[in-house]
């Protein structure tokens, strides 16, 4: 069985992101280990933030959520006025959509990664 344990993200301040992404989230605090800032999800994969001197490149990063955390996740974005979109080219700004029944929203985190909620896994709709 393969599973995956933990993604480096690299950042500009690692501080700054992993604080960015525990309280939009609500995730736990991270914790220091070694250079990183580690922040676990509820299926044990960590997104372990490390400083970048130079250039960052965007990556995608996609969470599944339920119904209720996806209200408060959004709820979220909302009060922090985030740009979001309801799909991945930013075409249709301040949706969410529904794909597979279910609901999604993108956003970017301050170092240009991409962002997403899901409460369906792509392809599990009717």
């Amino acid at each position: 069985m393969v599973e995956l344990n933990h993604t480096i993200v690299h950042v500009r301040d690692k501080q700054a992101s992993a604080r960015f992404y525990t309280e939009l989230l609500g995730l736990d605090d991270p914790v220091p280990f070694g250079p990183f800032l580690v922040v676990e999800v509820a299926n044990g994969v960590s997104l372990d933030f490390a400083d970048d001197h130079g250039e960052v490149h965007a990556q995608h990063y996609a969470f599944l959520v339920s119904e209720d955390e996806f209200d408060e996740v959004f709820g979220r974005i909302v009060d922090r006025g985030l740009d979001h979109w309801a799909d991945p080219g930013k075409r249709r700004p301040g949706q969410i959509n529904r794909h597979d029944g279910g609901r999604g929203v993108y956003w970017d985190d301050p170092d240009g990664h991409v962002l997403e909620i899901i409460t369906r896994p792509y392809g599990s709709g009717p």
